[in-house]
């Protein structure tokens, strides 16, 4: 009897990383009934930095053993290669920011893994996201399933996940978006996992922690250029324009920098001439921000285009602020987004948006 009641609510292949979160993803539908298969996603990493896999793999095994289920491994080296990592060396090498975690989402963890799964039998896929799916019943017909922010705005991933559509929502599963971090670590002692004490993985997805500009200088050559202010007086020296997006404050320096002096910003990138323009935090805004910015590549979760003349709120960059704006579909996969308020935003970034709790999708500054 035990045993169909396991059963009974399908089987989910759950996304292993050998991290807290998802192991305790896995413990939680298990204890909720699905019949749970681990799957460690292995990936492809440059041979210029630390291979990590191998122990995490360990930890996801050890999960996995306490647990009593089973662990696959599975290759997505060429998807995350492809899909992720050349995508944005090709995108910065065209002076753009792309998010390479919104492309592992896409491409690898909710697309390769989510594929396999399914081909091979999943009811559903789960991951250690902090972020909720929700079905909302206005009608049998007309069901729609909605993607919200995580409970814990500290950890939220939602930002991530703007490409996420009707079909893969209704097969995923979030098993920690309604529980805080803290509340997490308890989860992970009273299941007694063995990775309840490791520490955060951060950085980028799958590779963790790294220094971006080292990282693509393997790929894009680097080249001297000059850092300058408002009035165009060279004041310092930086990498290559290629390795900055507006904002950034870090990787160049001013020349007879004082302690005191403020902070200075990127406000404008020049290709041609290779240059930076760098300014302080109070005149930002006024020099590089903008009220309206074309979005390509266009996504809402729902499938529905929202209301033009509604105000909404938007993300140009994880954990960053929230913006007012408008919404007005110009072409099928572009819109036009008019922000309330200027707003510094670069080529390539995603600007996702959200209505209170829903994330409603997003897109990629053109």
């Amino acid at each position: 009897m035990k045993q169909q009641i396991k059963k009974s609510k399908g089987k989910v292949f759950v996304g292993m990383s050998g991290g807290v979160d998802s192991s305790v993803s896995a413990a939680l539908l298990q204890r909720e009934g699905y019949e749970v298969i681990g799957v460690f996603m292995k990936v492809w990493q440059p041979d210029f930095l630390p291979c990590t896999w191998r122990e995490e793999r360990l930890d996801a095994m050890r999960v996995a053993a306490h647990l009593g289920i089973p662990l696959l491994t599975w290759d997505f080296e060429k998807e995350y290669k492809e899909g992720v990592v050349d995508y944005m060396i090709h995108e910065y090498r065209r002076g753009r920011t792309p998010n390479p975690d919104v492309m592992c989402n896409r491409e690898v963890k909710f697309g390769a893994f989510s594929r396999r799964a399914i081909q091979e039998g999943a009811d559903f896929v789960a991951t250690g996201h902090y972020a909720r799916v929700v079905k909302s019943q206005q009608s049998i017909v007309n069901s729609k399933y909605k993607l919200l922010k995580g409970v814990d705005s500290t950890k939220d991933q939602a930002y991530f996940l703007w490409t996420l559509k009707q079909e893969q929502l209704s097969k995923t599963l979030f098993p920690i978006g309604k529980y805080k971090k803290t509340e997490v670590r308890v989860l992970a002692k009273k299941f007694n996992l063995p990775v309840a004490e490791k520490k955060d993985s951060q950085g980028l997805c799958f590779m963790g922690k790294l220094d971006m500009k080292d990282f693509l200088a393997h790929y894009i050559k680097e080249k001297e250029g000059s850092v300058l202010n408002e009035a165009g007086e060279i004041i310092g020296t930086h990498r290559g324009v290629f390795f900055y997006t507006l904002g950034e404050r870090h990787g160049f320096s001013v020349l007879q920098k004082k302690a005191e002096d403020m902070p200075y910003y990127v406000v404008a990138k020049d290709f041609k001439n290779n240059t930076l323009t760098v300014t302080h935090q109070e005149k930002r805004v006024s020099v590089s921000a903008m009220q309206e910015a074309q979005v390509s590549e266009i996504s809402f979760c729902k499938g529905i285009v929202p209301d033009a003349s509604h105000f909404y709120t938007a993300q140009v960059r994880y954990h960053g602020a929230f913006y007012q704006c408008k919404i007005v579909l110009v072409s099928e996969g572009c819109s036009s987004v008019h922000f309330e308020k200027p707003v510094t935003v670069d080529a390539g970034q995603s600007v996702v948006f959200y209505h209170e709790d829903e994330c409603l999708g997003g897109g990629i500054v053109a």
